[in-house]
């Protein structure tokens, strides 16, 4: 009997294993368009897909022809979003597979209108990821966008997401924001958000032609720009190159930046920020909220044109207290900009002063729209100057 027993077990395990192991839902690769990055915008009152698909005859041989481009770029359009990626298989000539889409623009006037059903279509996709990034094109359409060629990187996707990462890493002014991000912070008390921007540097219609990466200085060229605004899920406007810098030495998201400083007489000084610690925290005062900022920064001078001794330590507590004294002004400037003529609470100091105190926090829930614009808000910023480089004294004539 425990024979028998055994051999049944295991002639029904193996039935389990013979039905899991099946490839019912297989995909041959080629079959498939693998779509790198996703545009979409408002065209008429129809919306507009368009999808930046891989060559893999260029992409993946060693002897790519030069006759070719390493990607093309299909669209189509419908009445919803869903609608025209259903379109969108009449014209590519394989199924476009999105999972490993690095990218996805939104156009200008599409994140005008709001951007609701397309985090609801990307949130439901089962074959979608949420790892990819959200851009808003400025001043150019997200269509325009993706058919800019782009020398040095083959894929013009990739050239954008490596772009985003490297100026959002030595900049600054940009600020890398994945699906999941973005929904979570356009669920905040006044659904607001900050997206990065691109925009065409150049002649947009010479980008689309192989001459654009043909050339030592190509024509047209895709340069990201400063912070989209959004509000209630709608592009309200954005924040200059400088004040989404200022943002994210708010927001705690500088990895390394640069500063200006002008020196006592003439000439200037460049200083590498290396460090940047921000803290927030929230006061309740007889039931009135407030917030308190802090920023700990660390520089290294970087470049001197002006006659200082760099080994006094009188020069660098001169060099420090002028830094702090820069960023804090700036800093104030971009917050008021940010609380009065946007009124969005992009640095969620709703959930601060719900962490302080939520009881606190409830009594004023219901009129915070109102309270944000002029809700006291203290910075403090302390600079230390760790590095001067082996050139401490410079004599200029």
């Amino acid at each position: 009997m425990p024979i028998i027993k055994y051999t049944v077990s295991f002639i029904l395990l193996l039935v389990v294993i013979f039905l899991l192991g099946g490839c019912w839902n297989k995909r041959e690769l080629n079959e498939l368009a693998i779509v790198t990055a996703v545009g979409i915008d408002k065209s008429d009152e129809l919306v507009e897909i368009s999808v930046q698909i891989v060559n893999p005859s260029q992409v993946t041989s060693n002897k790519a022809s030069s006759i070719q481009v390493p990607v093309f770029t299909y669209h189509a359009k419908g009445k919803t979003l869903f609608d025209a990626i259903r379109k969108l298989t009449t014209l590519t000539p394989r199924k476009p597979y999105y999972a490993h889409a690095q990218i996805i623009i939104v156009g200008e006037e599409m994140a005008k209108e709001g951007m609701n059903s397309i985090l609801d279509l990307f949130q439901r996709d089962p074959e979608g990821r949420s790892e990819f990034n959200i851009i808003v094109s400025h001043e150019a359409t997200a269509l325009e966008i993706l058919s800019i060629l782009t020398p040095l990187e083959d894929i013009p996707a990739s050239k954008m997401f490596k772009s985003l990462k490297v100026s959002e890493a030595v900049w600054g002014t940009t600020e890398s924001v994945i699906l999941d991000d973005l929904v979570q912070s356009l669920g905040s008390i006044d659904n607001s958000a900050v997206l990065p921007s691109i925009q065409i540097y150049g002649d947009a219609d010479a980008g689309a032609y192989s001459s654009n990466i043909e050339k030592i200085e190509s024509p047209a060229q895709l340069k990201y720009g400063g912070l989209a605004i959004f509000k209630n899920y709608k592009l309200i406007g954005y924040l200059s190159e400088q004040e989404s810098r200022d943002y994210n030495f708010l927001n705690n998201n500088i990895k390394s930046t640069f500063e200006i400083i002008a020196c006592p007489e003439q000439g200037k000084i460049s200083t590498e920020i290396i460090n940047s610690s921000t803290k927030v925290t929230g006061h309740f005062t007889n039931g009135i909220p407030s917030i308190s900022i802090k920023l700990d920064i660390e520089q290294n001078v970087a470049e001197l044109s002006c006659p200082l001794d760099l080994t006094k330590s009188k020069t660098i507590d001169a060099l420090n207290k002028e830094t702090s004294r820069q960023i804090k002004e700036r800093l104030e400037h971009t917050l008021q900009t940010i609380q009065q003529t946007y009124q969005a609470d992009l640095l969620k100091f709703s959930d601060v002063l719900h962490r302080e105190d939520y009881q606190a926090w409830n009594r004023i829930k219901k009129s915070w729209l109102t309270l944000y614009p002029d809700l006291a808000v203290q910075i403090e910023v302390k600079v230390h100057t760790k590095g001067v480089g082996a050139a401490t004294k410079l004599k200029l004539d």
